[in-house]
């Protein structure tokens, strides 16, 4: 059985191959008829245990642009609501005939336990387990970069790594399964990744990460940077106070106007600001940041379909002509790390 569902296992041909391959998926969208017959005859579920709007909804397009059928899943108003096992909703999808099952699940840990075991004879995508991983965001993130990268470079992003770019990831790292994923896939990518947050949103044994950590934004800025990605506060997984205000955290954290305007002042003129969605717009990003000419929001949205119809077609459509293939056939063997 084939799935994906991290970013730690792929080695640097894989994940190049598959963003080349999310690269030909691009030329799809951009065409009057907006499908391919690759994936008919197949069923993709998107099994979702926690809300969400552009991971499925990005998940719905790329699965109906390949000709799959498609399924959604909601725990809400499902038989999950009355105590329905994680087991038994698997099997119910396998005598249904998935082929592929897309699973965002509030408990780190459920893609790979799906993955694991008989309950279900389909790929497993990770869009999501808890605090843990968000593979396909990564990729997406990658992908978004990537396409940066080469424009700074005047050379096609097909083929090509990430080695020399310089990548801050700011914000509520303790609780965003996209900074882990992306930590692993861009050190694989050959980039330069630095980690800032407070203290208290920093989990135990970032220090084992291969990054550097900072706490003070400014800063890690005036070292320079060629993507700076900031991350949404998650207000719904925090049980305590993790810092002292909004305000004060918008302050010393967030991306607002004046560090907007200390690009310029930099001389940072082709740095871009990445959100992976939805923001906080005020809190850790502010409108005019958001909504500027260095923004890639929209475009990742955009990407997000090109990556997630690359890793169906892989994962479904038996073509082990490309790298990517057995990356994506050997991806998840890991465990997920604890949570600390």
């Amino acid at each position: 059985m084939r799935h994906l569902l991290s970013t730690e296992d792929l080695s640097l041909a894989n994940a190049v191959g598959i963003l080349d391959t999310a690269e030909e998926m691009s030329a799809v969208g951009e065409r009057e008829v907006k499908k391919l017959p690759a994936l008919r005859g197949r069923t993709v579920v998107n099994l979702f245990f926690e809300d969400s709007t552009r991971t499925r909804i990005s998940f719905e397009a790329a699965a109906k642009r390949l000709s799959a059928d498609v399924i959604n899943f909601a725990a809400k108003g499902s038989s999950v609501s009355k105590g329905e096992s994680l087991k038994d909703t698997a099997q119910t999808l396998s005598a249904m005939g998935a082929d592929a099952v897309v699973i965002r699940h509030w408990a780190s840990g459920a893609p790979h336990r799906l993955a694991a075991t008989d309950w279900i004879d389909a790929a497993v995508i990770n869009a999501g387990d808890g605090t843990h991983e968000h593979p396909t965001q990564a990729l997406l993130d990658a992908f978004t970069m990537r396409r940066h990268w080469a424009r700074l470079s005047g050379t096609a992003s097909e083929g090509a790594d990430l080695k020399g770019m310089r990548v801050v990831i700011a914000g509520d790292v303790l609780h965003s399964r996209v900074a882990r994923s992306n930590v692993w896939l861009l050190r694989t990518l050959g980039a330069d990744v630095t980690l800032v947050a407070p203290p208290t949103l920093l989990p135990i044994g970032v220090e084992k990460w291969p990054c550097r950590v900072s706490y003070n934004l400014d800063d890690t800025l005036a070292q320079g940077a060629d993507a700076v990605m900031m991350l949404r506060v998650q207000g719904e997984r925090m049980n305590a106070s993790f810092f002292p205000t909004t305000r004060e955290y918008s302050r010393r954290w967030g991306f607002g106007d004046t560090r907007l305007q200390a690009l310029d002042n930099l001389g940072m003129k082709d740095t871009i600001i990445m959100h992976p969605g939805p923001m906080n717009r005020g809190l850790e990003i502010c409108a005019a940041a958001a909504d500027s000419p260095r923004s890639t929001v929209l475009a990742q949205v955009r990407n997000g379909v090109s990556v997630r119809m690359a890793a169906l077609y892989l994962l479904l459509s038996g073509d082990t002509r490309t790298q990517a293939a057995p990356a994506l056939a050997y991806a998840g063997t890991h465990s997920p790390k604890e949570n600390n």
